[in-house]
């Protein structure tokens, strides 16, 4: 699905996002899985371990989704322009570069593991298991860059159902060896992590196989010269910004799951839990956003700037409607679905209160996305990853701020706060620009 295609604007956008949102889920569902088998085979504790880690695996996922969003900004706008010789050099010089740093980084995780723990005030019943299951689920990071590479370049082409089918090969191979080794073997935490990183591998073998053998466009090409300097001084303007964003993202998601920890093992349960659930809830405001910045990305290589006016407008309205419909959703059934968990009555309950705080903040987050990727597919990410990293600060200020008023419910607003800031942010610098662009 292009901006070729002659079918109306939010047609395209919800058809384009389809596999995105149905990517999302599997991936979340996996780690669900992850959860529940773990919750109710070996324990809360041994939960609370498994959603410990996402605050470091986040370091590196989030900082190589981040690298990897800008480059698929750029071969879009590429693909906008019929400039489709570019591609495959994007395609190889980030693979050469990207994935030995990911290998790097995941060994450097691995030895530096006790400092970070400590650094989080892991609290002490669950500091075994959190350093079991990371210092597994890291090995799988350079198989994760090779997908998320690959994936980035089919998106910005129009191909978002090639993700999806590795995503649903990823998630049927994780089913399997987490059933066995967790509730057979009883391999406790390490084995989930195990199923998780096999699944990663499967998926990138299969991402590259299609692109190569399905996709001329991404073919790879040895007779040229894998590592061009003008591309990857291209890449590197685009996908710098958002790459260190993310990590200052992670780095102060970090930050925050050390104030989180402060509250004790059982909102450590409850929180980590609920955002699995509140992730893949908003799964389809998150990838509509990515939608509009792949389809805007396209419009302005094309040089169509009312096509990519019309992708934003449409978005914005697609994400307010989802956003209302949400909000009501889970702010009555929220907490049930954390109780799913096997989590005790005390988290259960952390939980149900925490969807009640957070969902009334819903509907900024979904304009604030569709907004965002229309400000990234107009190839302003410098500005977009200064709103990011600027609305975090806000976020980690005001949970600290609010903490004496509110407790452990200082999380959820402290939240809903960031994404009124980066709304804030959003909407003026998209009419100013939207209004230079019109200009003669």
């Amino acid at each position: 699905m292009t901006l070729y295609s002659k079918d109306h604007p939010a047609a395209v956008l919800l058809v384009f996002s389809l596999p995105l949102i149905l990517s999302g889920m599997l991936q979340q569902l996996y780690s669900w899985a992850d959860a529940y088998i773990v919750g109710h085979v070996v324990g809360e504790e041994a939960l609370a371990a498994v959603g410990m880690t996402t605050a470091v695996s986040n370091l590196f996922t989030m900082s190589m989704t981040g690298f990897t969003l800008g480059l698929s900004i750029l071969a879009a706008q590429k693909y906008g322009k019929k400039e489709y010789e570019t591609l495959p050099r994007i395609l190889s010089a980030f693979l050469v570069l990207l994935v030995p740093a990911c290998a790097f980084c995941a060994a450097a995780g691995c030895i530096l593991e006790e400092a970070l723990l400590d650094a989080l005030r892991t609290p002490a019943d669950i500091a075994e298991f959190t350093g079991q299951y990371l210092r597994v689920i890291l090995l799988g990071m350079p198989f994760l860059a090779v997908y998320n590479l690959y994936s980035a370049l089919l998106r910005a082409i129009g191909d978002s159902r090639t993700p999806f089918f590795a995503i649903v090969l990823s998630s049927v191979v994780n089913v399997v060896p987490d059933l066995v080794f967790v509730a057979v073997c009883r391999w406790g935490v390490s084995g989930a992590a195990w199923a998780t990183s096999i699944s990663q591998i499967a998926m990138a073998i299969f991402i590259v196989w299609y692109a190569e053998t399905k996709r001329p466009l991404l073919h790879l090409s040895l007779k040229e010269k894998l590592v061009q300097p003008h591309i990857v001084a291209q890449g590197w303007r685009f996908a710098l910004p958002p790459a260190v964003q993310s990590s200052v993202m992670a780095l102060g998601n970090m930050a925050l799951q050390q104030f989180m920890n402060g509250f004790g093992s059982a909102t450590v349960a409850a929180v980590t839990t609920a955002y699995r659930i509140d992730l893949i809830m908003l799964l389809p405001i998150i990838n509509l956003g990515s939608a509009v910045s792949t389809m805007v990305a396209q419009s302005k290589g094309a040089g169509n700037l009312a096509k990519a006016q019309s992708f934003c407008r449409y978005g914005v309205a697609l994400n307010a409607a989802i956003a209302f419909l949400l909000m009501i959703i889970m702010a009555a059934f929220g907490g049930k679905l954390v109780a799913m968990f096997g989590v005790g009555a005390e988290a259960a309950f952390i939980g149900s209160q925490f969807f009640r705080q957070i969902a009334v903040y819903y509907l900024c987050f979904g304009i604030a996305s569709a907004l965002r990727g229309a400000v990234e597919g107009m190839g302003l990410v410098l500005y977009s990853s200064i709103v990011g990293i600027a609305s975090l600060l806000a976020r980690i200020a005001l949970s600290y701020a609010l903490a004496p008023y509110l407790g452990n419910m200082a999380i959820a607003h402290a939240e809903g706060l960031q994404w009124i800031v980066m709304l804030i942010c959003y909407v003026p610098h998209f009419l100013w620009h939207k209004k230079r662009a019109a200009s003669p």
